[in-house]
């Protein structure tokens, strides 16, 4: 039984939800959002917030149960506030400037690295070595994040690389004579 899925989603003022056939969509000052709800949960419209409940007692519908619940939650709490992550660029010359539509990183490779910026998200670089990405979307923005990464990932030896605020980087010893 799902604890989470319990608890149904309140819906804060000036944003806007309908729900049809299983698809959630709402609006806010945000922007909106678009969730089709996994086909073992029905979820209501009640009161001014969002019910879910599992179609059966099947080890699947209760997963999926609280897991759209979450979602939801997450996307409606999107439409509030703005969702942002920092990344901090450690290494001798690594630099990152926002260029028009492009955010162009200089990360120890013979050329720039050009990223090219999604529209749904907001990238600004408070100086050469911090990018702060923000959104509506967390998930988008964790995801857009991991993707600058994976042009430069953390290195353990030295610890130069594109690094998430908060994140450890587990760091290794070299050679010994």
């Amino acid at each position: 039984m799902s604890r989470i899925g319990k608890h149904p989603v309140e819906i804060p003022a000036g944003v806007t939800v309908t729900v049809n056939d299983g698809i959630v969509s709402g609006k806010g000052k945000n922007g909106g959002f678009e969730f089709k709800v996994a086909e073992s949960v029905n979820v209501e419209l009640v009161d001014n917030k969002i019910v879910f409940k599992p179609v059966d007692e099947s080890k699947n519908a209760r997963a999926m149960w609280g897991t759209c619940r979450a979602v939801v939650a997450k996307k409606i709490a999107g439409l509030v506030e703005v969702f942002s992550k920092k990344v901090n660029l450690v290494g001798v010359g690594y630099k990152a400037s926002v260029q028009g539509k492009n955010l162009v990183l200089q990360l120890g490779y013979s050329h720039d690295v050009i990223f090219e910026i999604p529209a749904d998200l907001k990238i600004v670089c408070e100086n050469p070595t911090t990018i702060v990405v923000s959104g509506a979307d967390s998930q988008r923005v964790g995801e857009v994040i991991k993707n600058i990464q994976k042009f430069r990932a953390p290195e353990p030896y030295k610890g130069k690389g594109v690094i998430i605020e908060g994140q450890y980087v587990y760091r290794k010893e070299g050679k010994k004579k």
